[in-house]
């Protein structure tokens, strides 16, 4: 039983974070040189992430690591580049084997719940209206309110990839 438990905790904490990144290659993204907010969506059942406490920490979460890429913040007016997201979860379960039974030749299947949390990130050109970038940022957590706690790391490592390297020919 013993062995069920520490197997039950190792598995919850293999829950990761996921980073995908797409991109237009034959946009130059030097030319933007400022952004906006246009657009967020909040699909979670969970009402700790379908608020707006939780939308205005990662618009600021956004204009930070955006303005430290030096791209500036435009709240109202024209913008070179404009961001919109989309967070939601899900409530998943998956199947995990371990080691059980007599001196451990047996193996028990455990269901082991997780919440998963998904934002994405597009950035449009405003000028083509065309999206340009996106960052799809996932986190498997045991509930709603880890996913909550991962959502600046999640802002953070998608945007560590902003500007994209350009491609050599």
């Amino acid at each position: 039983m013993k062995m069920l438990i520490l197997g039950l905790l190792a598995g919850a904490g293999a829950f990761g974070q996921k980073i995908e990144i797409e991109f237009d290659q034959s946009v130059d993204f030097s030319k933007f040189t400022n952004f906006a907010i246009r657009g967020a969506r909040l699909n979670s059942k969970s009402p700790s992430l379908n608020s707006e406490l939780v939308k205005k920490r990662i618009n600021a979460d956004i204009e930070k690591f955006l303005e430290a890429k030096g791209l500036a913040f435009v709240e109202e007016g024209p913008s070179s580049l404009n961001v919109r997201y989309t967070l939601g979860t899900v409530r998943e379960t998956k199947a995990e084997a371990y080691p059980a039974g007599w001196r451990g030749y047996g193996t028990a299947i455990v269901r082991v719940p997780y919440t998963e949390g998904t934002l994405v990130l597009d950035l449009r050109d405003p000028a083509t209206k065309s999206l340009v970038w996106r960052a799809i940022a996932r986190v498997e957590k045991s509930d709603a309110q880890s996913v909550e706690k991962k959502l600046d790391d999640m802002v953070k490592k998608s945007l560590e990839k902003y500007p994209p390297k350009p491609v050599s020919k």
